[in-house]
């Protein structure tokens, strides 16, 4: 390292989550950690850092460090609200009639095209500032409510517009293939080919996306139309996610992993034949747990054999307006061990590394090592099982987005 550096963190414990370090957590105890720029520069025990001067020191008091969280998918640009099909659900209606019935994302995309740009920036904005008080650093925003060119743009810009006034890196990801809107009614294929041919090029010039997303489900679209979408995408050089297998067993798993795709997102109907095309493609598996609670499903991701073919688990919000209106990550980390059995040290790996991999990030941040990006938080506790044990009081003491420390509170 160099002689100078940025910003030099001490007295610390530091939660890497590198694999190479032994230990679930990757810890390195009583630790510094030096950054210069926007980068790790060194880290490791404090009694061998090298002599060096910076124009930051911070006494990290014996608190935890860990790489800033990351929330890997969710909608949180949209219009309106919908709970009054919360309370209909509440009162035996599935999430599927709902739907059927009119309501469901399609309700949401009524209200998205009838918001202007500001009304959508000013509903996101506390959202995202409740998910960067819990620690979050980078978030990923899919569009998806609007289904037709102008609302897709529109919802995309949000997200990109939110990113240049908070300091949270914010990645986008176009979900145009989310639900068929009313007025292509029994034309899906239609739609679909205004997907590949019109939105997605549109929004590959503006340079808009960061990814390419789609919900192959029975009640959205088949296999075969998503195919058409991931070529698409890959012809405009564009990365594929895919929303897969939360209600039945459809194939979209196998579809997703030949294809090279980043993740396959919900996945509690996935076979042990997708698993082990996760596992050979390196797709990493995005477990929705507050979805999973939100509709009171039954149907368990099979989280052993996941971690038995070493197939990267992330957890995320969903954060929408249906199936999971709740802006907390921490909340999951705490889901996705009761609700999925996860281990604390696997739900934290969850939100930092196997998150970043779902994003196609992992080369940049999601791990406290020399070269990578400084996005990291502090907390005012004792062990990192307190981060999926504790709900709500447990805050950052500080936050460093590419270095910049921000004092959280």
């Amino acid at each position: 390292m160099t002689e100078r550096c940025d910003l030099l963190i001490t007295n610390v414990h530091a939660a890497t989550m590198d694999p190479s370090i032994p230990g679930a957590y990757g810890a390195v105890e009583d630790a510094a950690v030096a950054v210069t720029g926007k980068k790790i520069v060194w880290i490791g025990p404090r009694r061998e850092l090298p002599e060096c001067t910076a124009d930051l020191v911070i006494d990290g008091e014996g608190q935890w460090l860990t790489p800033g969280l990351i929330d890997c998918h969710t909608h949180m640009v949209y219009g309106g609200h919908r709970a009054s099909e919360f309370a209909r659900r509440l009162g035996g209606e599935s999430y599927e009639e709902v739907a059927r019935s009119g309501g469901g994302i399609l309700s949401t995309v009524r209200a998205t095209r009838a918001a202007s740009a500001a009304d959508l920036y000013r509903s996101a904005e506390p959202r995202l500032r409740a998910l960067i008080a819990e620690g979050v650093t980078t978030v990923e925003v899919k569009s998806g409510y609007g289904l037709d060119l102008e609302t897709e743009l529109k919802q995309l810009r949000v997200a990109r517009r939110l990113a240049q006034h908070h300091p949270v890196n914010i990645l986008t990801t176009c979900l145009a293939a989310h639900a068929l809107p009313p007025e292509y009614d029994g034309r899906a294929d239609e739609y679909i080919d205004l997907v590949c041919e019109e939105i997605l090029p549109a929004v590959a010039k503006e340079q808009l996306a960061d990814a390419v997303d789609m919900f192959c489900e029975n009640i959205a679209f088949s296999v075969e139309q998503c195919q058409k979408v991931i070529l698409a995408a890959q012809k405009l050089d564009l990365p594929v996610k895919v929303h897969a297998e939360q209600l039945a067993s459809t194939g979209a798993t196998r579809m997703a992993a030949r294809a090279g795709a980043l993740s396959v997102e919900h996945i509690e109907y996935i076979t042990d034949a997708d698993v082990a095309a996760m596992a050979e493609s390196g797709t990493a598996a995005v477990l929705l747990p507050g979805a999973f609670y939100t509709l009171k499903e039954t149907r368990v991701p099979p989280i052993d054999k996941l971690r038995a073919a070493g197939v990267p688990m992330a957890i995320s919000t969903d954060l929408n307006p249906g199936s999971c209106p709740i802006a907390s990550l921490r909340l999951m980390m705490n889901m996705g061990c009761n609700l999925f059995g996860l281990t604390p040290a696997e739900a934290l790996a969850g939100v930092t590394r196997s998150a970043a991999r779902a994003l196609g990030i992992c080369c940049s941040r999601g791990v406290l090592r020399p070269g990578l990006r400084a996005d990291m938080a502090l907390w005012p506790m004792e062990t990192p099982d307190q981060l999926a044990y504790e709900v709500g009081a447990l805050k950052p003491a500080e936050m460093f987005f590419g270095g910049r420390h921000v004092t959280a509170g």
